[in-house]
């Protein structure tokens, strides 16, 4: 069949530039802080590790969301996207929401990591600028798909959808938080308390993952379960999930304050991880209020 392509005027679009934005400034990112020599990040040697953990997180962040909007913006110019056995519209306010909210992360974590009292090279500071850019870029987006009709945005671009994208988002968060607290110093965290942990950050991003394969393949008709019902279920686990998850954060801050000769860095981590497990929480107990009123107006008709 032949390819159809986006006319004249539609290269000028607010879609089309944000998008190009998109990928050049996060070419520009990952380019940039590939090119960084060790030296450049950090001159204390007891931040190495953290140091390797994040950076591979912020570089994943970048090449994923790089590659996966050249790939939608090359679909969008092409009109090649009907072929494609998904939700393109969900797809499409996923990508931008969850790649500003990643985005946003690597902003933050990138300078904590660059940060040398003494001095900083000009290459790392011109990578922190182009993640706060990019980071810019996928909310230009984001504004500009939340501007549509909802028709048009689909389930994820609903309050209930952008909840479970933040849902989303705090598990990946957690993963580099936890494998830095497992492969760092010993901090005085008890071992039961990263396993539970894990468990719970792991079956929350687990049944996140799940939802949004069944909502990007248009699978809801297919469960076993009514999909309101299925999503009620996950929702309430999450909030009891991340219920404990949170309480073993407020102990380990206990813990560290009793603790003198704990490294500052193992405090801000565990500060990172309390503050994002709290935020993840709110996600998913709005969501559960959200579902609980389906169910409702539901049994109601």
């Amino acid at each position: 069949m032949p390819v159809i392509v986006l006319e004249a005027r539609d290269f000028s679009s607010p879609l089309f530039l944000v998008r190009t934005w998109e990928i050049l400034s996060g070419c520009t990112t990952f380019s940039l802080a590939a090119s960084l020599e060790p030296s450049e990040l950090n001159k204390n040697a007891s931040n190495l590790q953290h140091l390797h953990t994040f950076r591979i997180f912020c570089m994943f962040t970048w090449c994923f969301f790089f590659t996966l909007t050249l790939l939608i913006h090359i679909l969008s110019v092409i009109q090649f996207h009907s072929l494609i056995p998904i939700s393109w519209k969900n797809l499409t306010v996923t990508a931008a929401v969850l790649g500003a909210l990643m985005c946003l992360s690597a902003s933050v974590v990138f300078p904590w990591i660059i940060m040398d009292h003494q001095q900083v090279s000009p290459r790392p500071v011109a990578a922190a600028v182009a993640s706060c850019i990019t980071f810019l870029a996928y909310t230009s987006e984001s504004y500009v798909l939340g501007t549509q009709a909802l028709e048009q945005r689909g389930y994820m671009g609903s309050m209930p959808g952008l909840l479970k994208i933040i849902q989303l988002w705090g598990g990946c968060q957690m993963i580099p938080l936890l494998l830095e607290t497992v492969s760092g110093p010993p901090n005085g965290v008890h071992t039961w308390q990263l396993v539970v942990s894990g468990v719970s950050y792991g079956a929350c991003v687990l049944m996140s993952v799940v939802t949004l394969v069944v909502i990007l393949g248009d699978f809801a008709g297919r469960c076993f379960l009514p999909f309101d019902r299925f999503l009620a279920g996950f929702s309430l686990i999450g909030v009891l999930l991340y219920m404990v998850a949170t309480v073993i954060c407020f102990s380990k801050i206990l813990q560290l304050r009793e603790q003198q000769s704990i490294p500052d860095k193992s405090g801000e981590l565990v500060i990172m991880e309390t503050v994002v497990a709290c935020i993840t929480m709110l996600a998913y107990s709005v969501d559960l209020a959200f579902a609980i009123k389906l169910l409702c107006d539901r049994s109601h008709l």
